[in-house]
Formats: structure tokens, C-alpha cells, sequence
């Protein structure tokens, strides 16, 4: 599998040596709060399933965060659901627009006719970045993911179909 290049960011199938860094990134408090435990959630990174997919996501060789994509290969339902995160200390810099649009573009050339996104429903900074990229909001997913606290939150299916990529 071969790199996806953004305008500043690069894609990269995740591998052993960022096991580290990737760890590092799911446990900061502001990544933790939404993704769940760090340890479980990095194992889970390395999943070898037929359509899933983990890249790390750098900006000039630094990893910076991780996207993934699972793909229904079923032809007729072929679509992707997307999921990222990135380090805090790199927030507010456009490079999670930048690595969604990547893979998206991705995706969406690779034959996909539309991604999904599901982030809580309450994670105001994330839709707003999904929305500047083309995902529009389809519906609340009641109770839909566990907290770390253990209470349970609503979550926002989001799509984007071929053609709305901005």
C-alpha cells in the first residue's frame, strides 16, 4: 500500500515503530475524551481486517495523528466510514481538513460513492471540520457510543457523497 499525499500532510499505512507515537496521541486528554482508553484503542489500530485500513498522518516526517477508513466491499453498499485524530499540539492548523480531504479523495476514487463520519454529537470543533470538508449531517444516533466515564453519548452520523468533496 502506497502513501496518500495531501497539499501538506502524507498518509502512510500505520506500521510497528509508530506504535510509540500513536499511543502518545490517543492518550492526550483531549484525543482520550472522545477515542476511550489509549490502550485498547492502539491495539485496535492494528487490526488486520479485510477493508480496514490505519495510516499515520504526518507534516515534514513528524507523525502528527491517524486517520482510518473502513470499507464495505459489499458492491452493492460500497461505501467508507472515516476516522482521525490528531495530536493537540497540532490543532488549528488545517492538517485534519488537510488529511480527511486526502483520503477522501482517496476513497472516493477508489470507487466508493459516499463516507461516512460519526463523531459525538457534542464534539462541535470536529463537525466543524468535517462540514468545511463536504460532510453534511444526517441524523443523531441516540446513546451511541460509551464514554471513558461510562455514561453514554449521542453521536452524529455525517455523509458526503461523490461529487461534494470541498
Amino acid at each position: 500500500m502506497t502513501a496518500i499525499h495531501g497539499e501538506r500532510v502524507r498518509l502512510r499505512p500505520i506500521g510497528p515503530a509508530d506504535r510509540t507515537r500513536a499511543h502518545e496521541i490517543l492518550a492526550t486528554p483531549e484525543v482520550a475524551r472522545w477515542w476511550g482508553d489509549p490502550d485498547t484503542e492502539t491495539e485496535g489500530l492494528y487490526t488486520v481486517e479485510d477493508g480496514y485500513t490505519c495510516y499515520v498522518i504526518e507534516l515534514d516526517d513528524v507523525v502528527v495523528g491517524l486517520i482510518q477508513s473502513c470499507e464495505e466491499l459489499d458492491p452493492q453498499y460500497r461505501h467508507a466510514g472515516i476516522d482521525i485524530s490528531v495530536h493537540p499540539d497540532f490543532h488549528g492548523r488545517g492538517l485534519g481538513t488537510d488529511a480527511l480531504r486526502a483520503l477522501a479523495r482517496h476513497l472516493l476514487d477508489g470507487g466508493h460513492h459516499r463516507l461516512t463520519i460519526d463523531p459525538a454529537a457534542s464534539n462541535e470543533t470536529a463537525i466543524r471540520v468535517y462540514t468545511k470538508v463536504g460532510f453534511r449531517p444526517v441524523g443523531v444516533l441516540r446513546r451511541y457510543e460509551r464514554a471513558p466515564d461510562g455514561s453514554w453519548h449521542d453521536g452524529l452520523l455525517m455523509d458526503l457523497l461523490a461529487g461534494e468533496l470541498t
